[in-house]
């Protein structure tokens, strides 16, 4: 498996600097404590669900009687929607109820850290989606420790964007923003169609014997 595949997939679908107007939205009111509160609370939580991810995700889908063939085309399906979402610099696997439910949140003086911040804004089902298509891949158990690491990495750059998001709105601004997620689309939709593709000759391998021709 390739190791940085997973990381790199992650960094585009969780896009911490697309997130940085919502950040920057939902903490309009906050004072410094409760904004940095709110960072350490997000970085931590976007950990969470990508480590539990790669751990627990193949055993939830047995549970479920799941092939992995067909998650793995559904997730290719879910990431290259995302991607599309995307390429429209919008950001992937966001609903505006939930938009609307955080602030709301924010206007009682309610931590949103979690929701919508870490889920669905920075991680939602494209994320877990990937996490668990990798952690099959896996066949040692310092590469899962490496998927579990990449959790770390995304919770750090998350930490980051969002402390330096003030400096970041000021010079990207929104079109820079927009460029920056399109560019990241780009990437996701690339390797989306290669989960489709392997997903696909699982499922159905006379695919396969074609392409070999």
């Amino acid at each position: 498996m390739d190791l940085l595949k997973p990381l790199i997939a992650l960094l585009a679908i969780v896009n911490p600097i697309g997130v940085v107007p919502f950040f920057i939205h939902f903490t309009r009111n906050f004072s410094r404590e409760e904004r940095l509160r709110t960072m350490r609370i997000s970085a931590f939580s976007a950990f969470v669900v990508i480590a539990v991810s790669a751990l627990a995700g193949l055993k939830v889908i047995e549970f479920f009687g799941i092939s992995l063939a067909s998650f793995q085309v559904g997730g290719g399906c879910l990431l290259l929607i995302s991607s599309l979402a995307m390429l429209n610099a919008q950001q992937a696997d966001t609903r505006p109820d939930d938009v609307t439910e955080g602030d709301q949140k924010v206007d009682a003086g309610a931590s949103i850290a979690v929701v919508p911040l870490t889920i669905p804004l920075l991680t939602g089902p494209a994320t877990i989606s990937t996490m668990v298509i990798y952690a099959e891949k896996t066949r040692h158990a310092w590469q899962l420790g490496v998927l579990v690491g990449y959790g770390v990495v995304i919770g750090l750059a998350t930490y980051l964007a969002f402390m330096a998001s003030g400096r970041i709105a000021r010079v990207l601004g929104s079109t820079g923003i927009n460029v920056m997620t399109r560019l990241m689309g780009l990437i996701l939709a690339a390797m989306a169609v290669e989960l489709l593709a392997d997903g696909l000759i699982k499922l159905f391998p006379v695919l396969g014997s074609h392409l070999a021709r």
